[in-house]
């Protein structure tokens, strides 16, 4: 073998290497936003609105469901592997809730190890169907048409 090919395979495998390592490595996406604590000490509770916490750290991604009631910001982080499912490593959730004259009650930041799964109810239908099939209903009504009525219509 000459020096060249030698070199040449050498890196080749370097490369390849370096690719690997590189499709290896965990990637990072960021959704939402949760105000730090430094951002959530300006607001204080008992004296600030809705309007005032808006102002000081934003709108909220959702609020309460049946009333009003509160404000929650959701951020997560989520880890990507190539061949992988993404997997959330971090989450926080920061609920501001407010009183019913709209002055904040309540500040209070939960984590990922505060969740819990929540099993969602599935209804799925069971098999087999028990009834005629769309193919065998198509081909019972071939011939039931009466060309007669459509004449008469007319």
């Amino acid at each position: 073998m000459s020096s060249f090919s030698v070199k040449a395979i050498k890196t080749l495998s370097c490369a390849t290497c370096i690719a690997i390592l590189v499709n290896c490595s965990a990637t990072f996406k960021y959704h939402g936003y949760a105000p730090d604590d430094i951002a959530l000490a300006d607001v204080i509770v008992g004296a600030d609105t809705r309007e005032t916490v808006e102002e000081i750290i934003g709108k909220p991604s959702s609020s309460g469901v049946l009333e009003d009631s509160s404000w929650y910001y959701v951020s997560t982080k989520v880890r990507h592997y190539t061949y992988k499912a993404p997997t959330a490593i971090e989450r926080q959730l920061v609920a501001v809730s407010f009183d019913d004259s709209g002055v904040v009650e309540n500040i209070e930041r939960f984590g990922l190890a505060d969740g819990r799964v929540v099993t969602l109810n599935r209804r799925v239908t069971d098999l087999p169907v028990k009834g005629p099939s769309a193919l065998s209903q198509i081909i019972s009504n071939i011939g039931v048409f009466d060309l007669g009525q459509q004449v008469n219509e007319e």
